[in-house]
């Protein structure tokens, strides 16, 4: 369905559209219209579904991962931060078809295949996008405890046991200075390491495969948080999805 036509199958008027957008729609009036999510997310949804990169829905409802992370923030978070990586994304390649067929992260493992006029956003978008599509699946409402499978046992061979490794991954997240990411990262020897990087910027740019990554921009705490990005980072741990984790770890080793 086009913007267009969603708007006037809803009824909304700009008007309207401009104050309801800051709410969720009740859960009433979603299940009566068969849709769920917020206003911002139905819009995402509607806008151009044949552009190559699409906002993939989040695998748990937006209050789901409370008290850790809170219902509004996953909102904003998701469907006006995510939605427009992809957005932007997807406008910088409109005129470069040659791009069309190529995934997100094959751009970022190479950017001299991207034009040079749009490089620097396609790192910037394309990271984005690649960031958080991994972000929403690491997490779960399950999520926490310490980890399991085979990432287990490589965590404790690398940094000699869990606690370690949430040391250092905190460190990295508390001292990215501005805005960027913490990872664990598998690189091209096969080793684990903790690293972070700024802004939108992922691993794949340096040859290293994200493993697990926390996003440490303001736009994912300061509802919650406000300035104490250290208790942030502790409280994440509550949430982390070790089953896709370790799914990701075994297929960075195949």
């Amino acid at each position: 369905m086009k913007r267009r036509d969603f708007l006037t199958w809803l009824g909304v008027g700009v008007g309207t559209l401009a104050i309801a957008n800051d709410f969720l729609l009740s859960p009433q009036a979603a299940k009566a219209m068969g849709l769920t999510g917020s206003l911002d997310h139905l819009l995402a949804q509607a806008d151009t579904p044949d552009d190559p990169f699409t906002l993939p829905p989040l695998p748990y409802d937006y209050n789901a991962l409370e008290p850790h992370i809170d219902v509004r923030t996953m909102q904003i978070h998701h469907d006006r931060h995510h939605a427009g990586y992809v957005r932007n994304l997807n406008k910088a390649i409109a005129t470069y078809p040659d791009l069309a067929g190529m995934s997100a992260e094959d751009m970022l493992r190479d950017l001299t295949q991207v034009p040079e006029p749009i490089r620097t956003t396609v790192r910037n978008n394309a990271g984005g996008h690649v960031n958080h599509s991994m972000f929403w699946e690491i997490m779960s409402p399950n999520g926490g405890g310490t980890p399991t499978g085979a990432i287990a046992a490589m965590i404790a061979a690398t940094f000699g046991n869990f606690e370690n490794l949430q040391t250092a991954f905190n460190q990295a997240g508390a001292s990215r200075f501005g805005s960027g990411w913490a990872w664990l990262v598998l690189d091209k020897q096969g080793n684990l390491k903790v690293t972070s990087t700024a802004n939108q910027d992922s691993p794949l740019l340096e040859g290293l495969f994200p493993i697990m990554g926390n996003d440490v921009w303001e736009h994912a705490y300061y509802l919650n948080y406000q300035n104490r990005r250290g208790d942030y980072l502790k409280a994440w741990w509550n949430l982390v999805n070790w089953e896709e984790v370790n799914n990701r770890f075994l297929n960075a080793m195949v």
